[in-house]
């Protein structure tokens, strides 16, 4: 198993361009979580470091002859890099990258600093655009402020219509589960914006640092979570996709996870700060502080380093890296432990279920029980 891992190239680059943000979210696990190294990193990724990340990325695809990679521009807040970062970043990349790879390139941002020179640009660079949106006006404002407190729901809109009005190149909408929100009138009032796709998100826990209403009985965050599925599932067309369920379903049906978020496949995933420092991933920010380094980076080290570093193996999705209640569950090959720092405990390690256990149990079981009832209805399934 070791062997064949430390031979998985990295397929997926998750660039953080700038590592500040406009914005002061109370849960985000960048700025108010207990890995606090965003201070010390510089503001925006400097010219040298974007040239040896280009320089990286296009060594490993060339050594891997890989058909195609995806490259992730991330934050903080990427677009607070400015537009000649951002088109820097895009073409030094693709330069660099053989002939035969193809760059698939999106971008991750809260929405606010969209305007026509940004949609233009990424338009003209075929960038895919994913945005933060957590429900409507009062769902969103609740929790995505700025530091002053001023709401930023208004910029967000107005951001996602620039968007629009200008290209084809939003992907759709990033969306944090919140309990306080009647699903069906968030599901609703995301559903009005107009988008492609839905990511929705269990906040990002663990044991040591346990989710909101944790200590509530029951499953909660599956009961909200399932009130959408029965709205989503029932319409009479396809309203817009939701990846988390469509992922399930996919998995139950033998075909391959989506998201992160379940199953045994694995993205194959690297993150580069704006030091150019290598990072396993940094949802690690919220176990604990430095979790995630490597010791690497892209100025000193080739990414094939950081591809046979223990870390990566470790993360890298296999049934044998269960806890041993996970590798007993009926529903593992569709579960794969839920998100791996949401098993992190007290102990240090990972060989835990996720914090969120009994809530993906309860979900995927009655996922599979409406779609294998509607397929086994029309004599689809024995």
């Amino acid at each position: 198993m070791a062997e064949l891992d430390a031979d998985r190239p990295f397929r997926q680059f998750i660039v953080k361009v700038h590592s500040r943000c406009n914005l002061s979210c109370d849960y985000c696990y960048v700025y108010h979580h207990v890995d606090q190294s965003w201070r010390d990193r510089p503001t925006v990724m400097s010219a040298e470091t974007i040239a040896a990340t280009a320089r990286r990325i296009g060594r490993h695809a060339a050594d891997h002859a890989l058909s195609d990679v995806v490259v992730v521009l991330h934050g903080g807040e990427p677009l607070l890099a400015g537009a000649a970062v951002i088109e820097d970043i895009i073409t030094a990349i693709r330069a660099e990258v053989p002939a035969s790879t193809t760059v698939d390139v999106s971008l991750q941002t809260n929405g606010t600093l969209i305007d026509d020179r940004f949609a233009e640009l990424l338009d003209r660079h075929q960038v895919g655009v994913g945005v933060s949106v957590d429900g409507g006006r009062e769902a969103h404002d609740r929790h995505r402020r700025y530091a002053d407190g001023r709401p930023s729901f208004a910029r967000v809109e107005r951001g996602l219509r620039r968007l629009q009005a200008a290209a084809d190149s939003w992907t759709g909408l990033l969306c944090t589960v919140d309990l306080d929100n009647d699903p069906v009138q968030l599901y609703e009032d995301l559903l009005a914006l107009g988008p492609k796709q839905i990511d929705l998100l269990l906040p990002l826990a663990n044991w040591v640092h346990p989710p909101p209403a944790r200590d509530r009985a029951g499953t909660p965050y599956a009961d909200w979570l399932i009130t959408i599925f029965d709205r989503w599932y029932a319409a009479p067309h396809r309203e817009t996709g939701i990846r988390l369920f469509e992922s399930i379903i996919m998995l139950l049906l033998g075909g391959n996870s989506d998201t992160e978020a379940i199953g045994l496949d694995s993205a194959d995933a690297i993150t580069i700060e704006t030091d150019g420092r290598l990072e396993v991933t940094d949802a690690l920010k919220t176990t604990a502080p430095g979790l995630g380094a490597l010791g690497l980076s892209v100025q000193e080290n080739a990414l094939d380093e950081a591809m046979r570093h223990p870390a990566v193996r470790d993360m890298r999705r296999s049934l044998d890296r269960l806890a041993p209640q996970c590798q007993a569950c009926p529903i593992v090959e569709v579960c794969g432990g839920g998100g791996y720092s949401h098993r992190y405990g007290p102990d240090g390690g990972f060989r835990h279920p996720s914090v969120y256990c009994r809530d993906l149990l309860r979900l995927i079981t009655h996922i599979e029980h409406r779609v294998g009832g509607d397929l086994r209805a029309r004599g689809l399934l024995a």
